[in-house]
């Protein structure tokens, strides 16, 4: 809907649009509302995509292709059933997966905790004993991924996220710093902007000069195969780039199953070098005995392959897709034309992410609220939940039911219209 610009209104325009806004936020309040959209969890209906799961891998049936008895201790690197299929899944070689347990997060908690501890197989020393540790942060991001190395200790540089990825003369100079051990990454459909890493930046990561030698990449493609429409996006093997560029040892290559089947009891994956994965399956072994491989069969066996991946990917996107419209349909009509809010439109994800006029992001999560709607807090998606701007503010339409979505969304717009107009009267 075509609204006239904020800026342009005459003083009895806005004062008339303002008392007008004022009387419908004071509606919505009267309410009582309790809607979320606060993280990127999956819906009832997604969940019930993968009951199937827990009738498997199916009575007196507790063997995997190698002959093994899956109920047992053991296989530390997960079973072949799992690890050659989302090899495929990926475009990687098997050979280079490891299946672990339902979190790729622990994985990653992991890998620096060991790198902190102990020094990777490339570090010359623990990064503990490190003068100082630096960390290369895209933003927006994730915020799980911030807390973990702000639980280290580690200064964390922010670079702004564009169309095709982080800016890469950015990041090439910051990785220049040999005190400067890594980076996070959500390569496709990134959390929360929906970017999609163009090959020219794969590229350039895998052979960017950096002054750590054991400096880490982690690429956590957690919503690699999660689009929104019939298209899936394209998986560039970075392993095999990375080897090409000189740099095998570059990337921590992460993906889960926790949005396509049972969140909090999937089947997360760590790929790297062989190098790489023989360095974190020498501590990883004394850290456990193995993997929920009964698991790991069943969810192989639900699957089939590759291509039933992405048939049960289709469900997702079919539950999902109306919820992300209902979105851009809602922010369009309450804001459109009035200049002041701009939103991502992915093709894939969990999330969108929004920008409100500077300065007003916390007071749009706060009446938000208010009004009974609770977001992620202003903030989150910055290191330190630190938004220099006060702009940004991550929506997440996954959970609740659409007319939920519809009805949260027009409250947030709302919200947003009302803390700029306040903007405008200061």
């Amino acid at each position: 809907m075509a609204h006239t610009p904020l800026t342009e209104l005459t003083q009895e325009q806005l004062a008339e649009l303002a008392k007008d806004v004022r009387e419908q936020y004071a509606a919505l309040k009267a309410k009582g509302l309790k809607l979320d959209l606060t993280r990127g969890k999956p819906s009832t209906e997604q969940l019930d995509f993968a009951n199937e799961l827990l009738e498997l891998p199916g009575k007196d049936n507790y063997t995997d292709s190698a002959g093994t008895d899956v109920r047992n201790y053991g296989g530390a690197i997960g079973i072949p059933d799992i690890r050659n299929l989302w090899a495929e899944v990926l475009g990687v070689d098997p050979s280079l997966v490891i299946a672990g347990d339902a979190s790729s997060l622990n994985i990653m908690f992991d890998l620096v905790s060991y790198s902190y501890m102990f020094g990777n197989n490339d570090s010359p020393r623990p990064w503990k004993d490190e003068e100082k540790l630096k960390w290369i942060c895209p933003v927006p991001g994730y915020d799980r991924h911030f807390a973990i190395t702000e639980l280290f200790g580690f200064e964390m540089l922010s670079v702004p996220m564009g169309e095709r990825g982080p800016d890469m003369d950015a990041v090439e100079e910051l990785a220049k710093d040999p005190q400067v051990k890594g980076m996070w990454t959500v390569p496709t459909f990134s959390n929360p902007t929906g970017t999609v890493f163009s090959r020219e930046t794969i590229e350039r990561l895998a052979k960017m000069e950096t002054g750590a030698p054991d400096f880490r990449i982690v690429w956590d493609n957690a919503y690699a195969v999660h689009t929104l429409t019939d298209e899936f996006p394209e998986n560039p093997n970075v392993l095999e780039i990375a080897a090409a560029a000189g740099n095998p040892n570059r990337f921590w290559y992460m993906s889960s199953t926790s949005k396509i089947t049972h969140a909090g009891s999937g089947v997360a994956f760590f790929a790297s070098s062989a190098e790489n994965l023989a360095w974190y399956k020498k501590i990883a072994g004394v850290r456990g005995i193995g993997p929920n491989k009964v698991n790991q069969l069943a969810h192989a066996r639900y699957f089939h392959d590759a291509e039933g991946v992405r048939a049960v990917m289709r469900k997702h996107a079919g539950s999902l897709a109306p919820k992300f419209e209902a979105v851009d349909r809602a922010l369009d009509e309450r804001l459109g034309g009035y200049d002041i809010a701009t939103w991502t439109q992915p093709e894939g994800g969990y999330f969108v992410s929004l920008d409100v006029p500077e300065g007003t992001a916390t007071r749009v999560w706060e009446l938000a609220k208010e009004a009974g709607i609770n977001l992620t807090q202003a903030g989150s998606p910055f290191p330190l939940h630190d938004d220099p701007q006060d702009r940004t503010l991550r929506l997440a339409p996954s959970m609740p039911p659409l007319d939920e979505v519809a009805e949260a969304m027009d409250g947030v717009a709302l919200c947003v219209l009302l803390a700029a107009i306040e903007q405008r009267e200061a």
